[in-house]
């Protein structure tokens, strides 16, 4: 299985990942990843991240899942997104964007990792 692609560089309202276009907000997975498109299931601030949000990421491989939470941490989380991932004993985490980069690229180089990131609030 291929390693997760590590994000290079972060900052307000732009993020860089290896192998993809800069973009404002991506999701990630082991073997690759694409921008983010909230629109696609309708995922707004409240009640946030939704369990259509993440299954991209598991079908991708992932078996822990990074969730950034904003850089001001407005991004919610929906409990029903919680629910669906430790449903399927998968190692969810959750933090500011800067911090879930970190984490990721940490768990990138031993995990079968996943990610939401949003660079803005």
């Amino acid at each position: 299985m291929a390693g997760s692609p590590r994000i290079t560089s972060v900052v307000w309202g732009s993020m860089e990942v290896e192998g993809l276009e800069p973009g404002k907000d991506f999701k990630l997975w082991p073997g690759g990843g694409r921008p983010w498109d909230w629109r696609e299931t309708g995922t707004q601030h409240s009640p946030g991240v939704q369990p259509a949000d993440v299954e991209e990421l598991l079908d991708n491989g992932a078996t822990v899942i990074v969730l950034s939470r904003g850089m001001e941490e407005r991004l919610e989380i929906d409990p029903a997104t919680l629910a669906f991932l430790r449903g399927r004993d998968v190692t969810v985490h959750e933090a500011e964007t800067t911090e879930a980069v970190r984490l990721y690229n940490e768990l990138a180089g031993t995990e079968a990792v996943g990610g939401l990131f949003h660079s803005t609030c």
